[in-house]
């Protein structure tokens, strides 16, 4: 620690968001540039060098999360990229985009607000680029040996680099036209803008990953012959098939998919198109969600000019503090939050007058059916209130108007109509996902599952972590049955909880 009293004297300070009358008039992310290199140095000074870091247990990458702080402190920015590095491929998409469960594990985190780690890894990733300590990273030699990786998001680019870095010639085929999965044209740019993806990608090709586009495998690659032309197959294709809302008037023309909605925004950003077909401009929306995906749709829907914006959440409105019996230091907690877009969303509902705290969500509520016109266009949802077993209580129905309502309720497991699983004759669990064993292993020899498909929708830390993880398994599978490369994970870990 390079200050010893640095947790008692300085307090915690996080990344400034710009105004939100200004940034929801661009695309652009949320947080005030430049202004976090001067503060990332104290805020890292306030980590207490606990002995038993906790911070370890809860990322799921183990990130050397006191080793770097220290060395910011200390004003050495190539250690601290280096030691970054040295467990997360990509540290300023998990900067940008994670929910920071190192932060609810950190020892501070007990009594006082915990260190700014998540702002921390942000600021030394970015000064990394900035510095030229973030360049390609070839092999020495080749190893003769080929694998494909289906599927280009966090977990699928993780796999590709290490297996790249270690020898191995990687393919990542992708069924969009560009690489990036769910962090392409699902994460919205205010959250991350796209050239921090690109810049990791330039890095990767200059590595020598091959990337295939426009390619779906089990459709327009039948799924067998890929088996039979590479040495190993990595199906990281995240989770894919959403979840339905069973209400009556579903087919109403109006209500969408959340990943129906939110790549059409990214896509009038890459300059794809001038206009989303599915803009909320002008529109009452309804989210029926009310996790990260709805608060994306949130965000997108004011940049779009809405009219209103009113987000629907089955779960009670969480506590402001943390349930010590019921979520006990260092699990991560779930408490009341306002993230950047239901600021935006709740001030601009009524501005000025609106209070900076109002909020568009509704909780412990659930939609009972939509209504529409004669054309068979929406415009209403009805919903009612409900308890924490979720049944209806009795007096609590009303209605919203409704032009445009958006599904975020997430995901059950990758998507079964393209082929890929009934080609290659893998196995699944009962929940939807791909079936593997303690090392990765699919049924079929050869191939190997990561990420959402086979774990279940969760976090691009978790998805990174799968990525490295399963990488060495390939890799172990492809020698003599040893690996230099880091498996955070195993198949069967989860987070901490209670």
């Amino acid at each position: 620690m390079a200050d010893p009293k640095g947790f008692l004297t300085t307090p915690r300070q996080d990344w400034p968001r710009r105004p939100i009358g200004e940034r929801v008039r661009d695309w652009d992310e949320v947080h005030v540039p430049g202004a976090l290199l001067p503060l990332v140095g104290p805020q890292a000074d306030r980590c207490m060098d606990c002995g038993v870091p906790f911070c370890h247990e809860a990322c799921p990458l183990g990130n050397l999360i006191p080793e770097w702080n220290e060395l910011v402190a200390r004003d050495d920015w190539r250690a601290a990229a280096e030691r970054l590095h040295a467990t997360n491929n990509f540290p300023e998409f998990t900067g940008r985009l994670c929910p920071a469960p190192c932060e609810a594990g950190c020892v501070l985190a007990i009594n006082q607000p915990a260190v700014t780690i998540k702002n921390v890894e942000c600021a030394i990733a970015d000064r990394a680029w900035e510095e030229g300590f973030a360049g390609p990273a070839p092999p020495d030699r080749l190893s003769g040996r080929t694998v494909a990786v289906i599927g280009s998001g966090p977990t699928g680019l993780a796999a590709a680099q290490q297996l790249t870095r270690a020898g191995h010639t990687v393919a990542v085929y992708e069924r969009d036209d560009r690489i990036g999965g769910l962090m392409r044209y699902g994460i919205p740019a205010f959250k991350m803008e796209k050239r921090h993806l690109e810049r990791r990608i330039e890095q990767m090709r200059a590595e020598g990953t091959k990337f295939r586009t426009s390619t779906t495998v089990g459709r327009d690659v039948d799924a067998a012959e890929l088996r039979a032309r590479y040495d190993a197959v990595v199906i990281s294709t995240g989770a894919t098939a959403w979840r339905e809302l069973a209400v009556p008037g579903r087919e109403l023309i109006g209500v969408h998919q959340a990943m129906e909605y939110l790549p059409l925004a990214n896509r009038v950003c890459e300059g794809d198109l001038e206009a989303s077909p599915l803009s909320a401009a002008g529109r009452d929306v309804v989210i029926v969600g009310g996790g990260d995906t709805g608060a994306d749709c949130l965000g997108t829907a004011v940049r779009e000019g809405a009219a209103s914006v009113t987000q629907l959440d089955i779960y009670d409105r969480p506590g402001d503090e943390r349930d010590e019996d019921a979520e006990p230091w260092p699990t991560y907690p779930k408490l009341y939050r306002l993230s950047p877009a239901h600021e935006e969303a709740g001030v601009l509902r009524t501005a000025p007058e609106a209070a900076e705290d109002s909020d568009v969500r509704l909780f412990a509520a659930s939609a009972l059916r939509l209504t529409g016109d004669t054309d068979g266009r929406v415009r209403a949802l009805h919903l009612v209130g409900v308890d924490m077993e979720r049944r209806a209580r009795p007096g609590t129905e009303r209605v919203l108007p409704a032009g445009l309502v958006l599904l975020a309720l997430g995901f059950s497991g990758p998507d079964r109509k393209d082929g890929l699983i009934a080609g290659l004759g893998l196995q699944m669990e009962p929940r939807g996902t791909i079936a593997r064993d303690a090392g990765f292993a699919t049924n079929v020899p050869g191939v190997f599952a990561a990420g959402d498909a086979a774990r279940g929708q969760s976090l691009i830390v978790w998805a990174i972590a799968e990525g490295r993880a399963v990488a060495a398994a390939v890799d172990r599978h492809l020698t003599d049955g040893t690996t230099r490369l880091p498996a955070p994970i195993g198949p069967y870990d989860r987070p901490m909880t209670a």
